[in-house]
């Protein structure tokens, strides 16, 4: 499958258009990484777009490789990439248009309407009845199982909390930033480093 046609770029002054410039009214949350926001496609699509902070040893080829993580996953417990933007701006310098070092790096995101399971369970009016909880278990443990078992090679999230698995408008879970995600293969699973949420 050719992945390159299916998660297309999308042009930052796009991205400006569809988050309002990125204002503090359309967004969504904030991390180590960056801070999400609510974009609007012209076809009225509502989409999760994840600026990425400027981070120091966050090259092109970094970033190229977790995008690359992101757009080979397909599974209905997993949130869906569907766009990104990896633009190094042209800035004026002593009156020539030089090439900058402002680089505008997104990734954006199926919306998930309900938000965070963490953000779910915190909500004491919404009810949590059994079946949905079961359901909420259960395509989390779907969306694990493709990871492990169904990518070759297999993929682990290494920081999975109830903040990283987000609900769609029917509360069917899907697991979510992938920020600290790696490919790996039988010579690596064992780590000395300690890397996600205490």
């Amino acid at each position: 499958m050719d992945h390159a046609s299916v998660v297309p770029s999308i042009a930052y002054h796009l991205l400006e258009q569809m988050t309002d410039a990125f204002s503090e009214d359309q967004e969504l949350g904030r991390g180590t990484y960056g801070k999400v926001y609510l974009g609007l496609r012209a076809n009225g699509e509502k989409i999760a777009v994840k600026m990425l902070h400027p981070i120091l040893g966050l090259d092109d080829e970094l970033f190229e490789k977790e995008y690359h993580n992101l757009e080979i996953l397909q599974h209905q417990n997993v949130v869906r990439l569907v766009g990104y933007c990896n633009r190094r701006e042209y800035v004026p310098y002593n009156g020539k248009m030089v090439l900058g070092e402002v680089t505008h790096r997104a990734l954006c995101f199926e919306y998930m309407q309900n938000g965070s399971l963490n953000d779910y369970l915190s909500d004491e009016s919404s009810g949590h009845g059994w079946h949905t909880c079961y359901a909420i278990i259960k395509g989390i443990s779907k969306g694990l199982k493709y990871l492990h078992e169904e990518l070759e090679p297999p993929m682990f999230h290494l920081d999975l909390k109830p903040a990283n698995v987000l609900l769609d408008e029917n509360c069917v879970p899907k697991i979510g930033d992938f920020g600290l995600s790696r490919l790996i293969d039988e010579r690596t699973r064992i780590t000395t480093s300690s890397v996600g949420t205490m």
